[in-house]
């Protein structure tokens, strides 16, 4: 593996956690007090016992993108794996389903899925994984029979051991950004630079997220309370609500 130069890395990291930040303002602002309300459980609302319109809205966005603000990171994250292994091995994007990254070093093809956390998709979105990589297999030992092919699901944080599970094998947390960098330091040296004007992205973002509750808010009670206290029935019934439409 070539040497990973780490002012790159901090580059890319500073260039790009910035459209991280944009997107989360975009999330905002695509927001709409209606389509808000259709993805959350009224019910786990109710059950705890929310009586202020503000809160009521507050927890359902705060729901709402701390699950988006994940799916948001973990993009980020496998730029970031692919842009690595791209300096370190040539290491590229893979067009192959279900796999993001591709490279080789000493002799082994690696086809990696990039996953954020160990916590990861239920049982049927793992079946799927396997899936892929037996089909990404397959594909390359068509064209190469004698290739050896090492498929690795690569997640990006949490301590766990290497180990192989089914037709794949698990790297995570430092494991991972080892292999793809040579580096045993890497994961704890691209920490510095993901805070990169972290304070001004956030009072920013922040700043929106108050004006968009104000607003969402004030639609909530004119849509949704009677005399002040919230309408939970006329809630459900907007949520859930289905047989007049069948």
């Amino acid at each position: 593996m070539e040497k990973l130069d780490l002012q790159e890395v901090a580059y890319f990291v500073n260039t790009n956690i910035v459209k991280f930040h944009q997107s989360k303002v975009k999330r905002l602002e695509s927001l709409s007090l209606r389509s808000l309300l259709k993805k959350k459980n009224p019910y786990l609302f109710r059950a705890k016992n929310i009586t202020v319109a503000t809160e009521l809205i507050t927890s359902i966005l705060d729901a709402f993108l701390s699950s988006s603000e994940e799916k948001l990171f973990g993009d980020f994250l496998e730029e970031l794996a692919i842009f690595i292994a791209g300096r370190t091995c040539n290491g590229r994007k893979s067009a192959a389903t279900g796999i993001d990254l591709e490279f080789e070093n000493e002799g082994v093809f690696h086809l990696v899925s990039v996953k954020s956390g160990l916590n990861w998709g239920n049982s049927s979105q793992h079946k799927k994984q396997e899936n892929d990589f037996d089909t990404a297999v397959r594909v390359l030992k068509q064209h190469q029979s004698k290739l050896n092919v090492q498929p690795v699901l690569g997640i990006c944080y949490g301590k766990s051991k290497s180990k192989f599970v089914k037709n794949y094998k698990r790297v995570a947390g430092q494991s991972f950004w080892h292999l793809i960098s040579d580096d045993r330091d890497l994961y704890t040296e691209i920490i510095e630079p993901l805070g990169y004007k972290a304070k001004q992205h956030n009072e920013a973002f922040n700043q929106g997220k108050g004006k968009l509750i104000n607003s969402l808010t004030a639609q909530f009670i004119e849509d949704f309370c009677i005399d002040g206290d919230i309408n939970w029935e006329e809630l459900v019934r907007f949520n859930s609500g289905n047989m007049g439409e069948q």
